[in-house]
């Protein structure tokens, strides 16, 4: 049965200093079914103790968001410390208790401008997660270069067993989710093992807008997107990662509240 997770990016942010201790309070107010824990480069230097203190709180995790600089190191031509942040990421996973890993294996400026080193790394990146007993997404991150959808085709030609985390919100970032329901795109229905449910407002490739809303804030048509899921079988879980908290650290646990409402209505098998 799929679950409903909460990023805890939606619920940490400069406003509370990203703040992680503040998690099992605010899991008290949330009516989903776990988290999707968001790790951050400035976590690296106390990781032993964020892992020590997560584990004391006992939360639901089974997935885990990579820290967003490693797919930024691979595009630009770091991949020895992509790797060794990666490692770093599987451990963390591991010790508590995820059994996925969301990456994007692209990002920052150098994007998807030199595809084939993000290509390349992937199987090492696979391997390195199985042997921590996870099981590895790659996400449909924007491009500045290309488009998410042809780079998640390259990969998937190159690499048949690839699984994705599909993000609304970046297919709508390219204008792409139409697509995802168009007959000669029926192959990624096999790939894709996680959902971000996220919603968008801007225009195509409007970098001015590239927000994460809550569903109904934007144009994604979430309606059409369920029946698509319920149609080809989708058992995968669910994240919404819309943004919570103000600049103020004040987090709005009632709109996440209602987004998790809002698919369990929409999607009765969560």
């Amino acid at each position: 049965m799929s679950e409903i997770l909460c990023s805890t990016g939606a619920l940490l942010g400069r406003g509370n200093n990203r703040d992680y201790r503040l998690l099992p309070a605010l899991a008290r107010e949330l009516r989903c079914d776990g988290f999707e824990l968001m790790l951050y480069a400035a976590w690296y230097p106390e990781i032993g103790t964020l892992i020590r203190t997560l584990q004391s709180f006992r939360l639901h995790i089974p997935v885990l968001h990579c820290e967003k600089s490693i797919g930024e190191h691979i595009s630009g031509g770091q991949g020895d410390e992509a790797l060794r942040l990666f490692e770093v990421n599987c451990r963390a996973a591991q010790a508590l208790g995820a059994d996925r890993l969301v990456l994007h294996l692209w990002g920052g400026f150098p994007s998807d401008q030199h595809f084939e080193r993000n290509m390349a790394a992937y199987p090492r990146l696979a391997d390195l997660a199985e042997a921590h007993g996870l099981s590895l997404l790659i996400e449909n991150v924007v491009c500045n270069q290309c488009d998410p959808l042809t780079r998640l085709t390259e990969l998937a030609q190159a690499y048949p067993d690839i699984r994705f985390v599909y993000d609304t919100k970046m297919a709508a970032f390219h204008q792409q989710n139409k697509r995802l329901y168009n007959p000669d795109c029926a192959w990624l229905a096999r790939h894709i093992r996680h959902c971000h449910v996220n919603d968008h407002a801007g225009g195509y490739m409007d970098w001015a807008n590239l927000c994460t809303l809550p569903i109904g804030q934007g144009h994604v048509d979430f309606e059409r997107f369920f029946r698509h899921l319920q149609h080809t079988g989708y058992t995968g879980d669910f994240t919404v990662e819309s943004s919570a908290c103000d600049q103020h650290g004040h987090i709005d646990t009632a709109m996440l509240n209602r987004q998790f409402k809002l698919i369990r209505n929409a999607f009765p098998t969560v």
